[in-house]
C-alpha cells in the first residue's frame, strides 16, 4: 500500500466523495472548511492507495499531548477486505510512542446501527484502542472516546480541542 499526503491543491473527487459519504452529514466539516483546515492546522491528511486504486484516507490532528485521530474512511466496497487494519497499522506506525485519541459512535447507545457500531468498538479494541468511558453527545448521536498510548482522557482534554478548532472555524455544538 503507498500513500500521498493530501492538500488543498491536490484532493480529488474521490477523496471529497468518499468524505462526504462515509461520514453522517452532522459529522462533517464542510469540504472548503475542511481544505483550509489542512493548512491552518497543519492536519496529516494521508490517501492511502492500493496501486493505482484509491482505499481511504486518514485525517490526524498532530497536539502536542495526544493525536487526534479525526477521519478514518475506507471505500465501502473495500471494507472488510482488510484494508481498514493495513491502514490502522500504518497510522499507529507513524504515531508510535505518542497517545493517539478519537471519537466514535458509542456502541451503547441504542441505534439502528448499533451491530455496526459494535463491530466498530471490537475493531479498534482488538487493535490496542482501550475505551476511556468518556462520552460526548452531539445531538441525540452519543460518542465514546478512545485511546492508545500513555495517560488519561479527559472531559477537559475534549474541551481544549474544541477551543482550538474553534480559532480556526466555528460550528454549533
Amino acid at each position: 500500500m503507498t500513500t500521498r499526503q493530501i492538500t488543498a491543491t491536490n484532493a480529488d473527487e474521490k477523496i471529497k466523495q468518499l468524505y462526504e459519504t462515509a461520514f453522517p452529514e452532522e459529522e462533517q466539516i464542510p469540504w472548503d472548511d475542511l481544505m483550509r483546515l489542512i493548512g491552518e492546522m497543519h492536519l496529516d491528511f494521508t490517501a492511502y492507495y492500493d496501486g493505482e486504486d484509491f482505499i481511504g484516507f486518514t485525517i490526524v490532528y498532530p497536539r502536542p499531548s495526544f493525536n487526534w485521530y479525526w477521519y478514518f474512511a475506507v471505500r465501502e466496497e473495500l471494507r472488510n477486505k482488510g484494508y481498514g487494519q493495513e491502514i490502522l497499522s500504518m497510522v499507529k506506525e507513524r504515531y508510535k510512542g505518542q497517545t493517539s485519541v478519537f471519537d466514535m459512535e458509542s456502541p451503547r447507545q441504542e441505534c439502528d446501527n448499533i451491530e455496526q457500531r459494535k463491530r466498530r468498538h471490537a475493531f479498534y479494541l482488538r487493535n490496542g484502542f482501550r475505551d476511556t468511558n468518556v462520552y460526548k453527545t452531539f445531538d441525540t448521536v452519543e460518542m465514546t472516546i478512545m485511546m492508545m498510548g500513555k495517560g488519561t482522557f479527559t472531559m477537559q482534554d475534549w474541551d481544549d480541542v474544541v477551543q482550538e478548532l474553534r480559532q480556526h472555524w466555528t460550528w454549533e455544538l
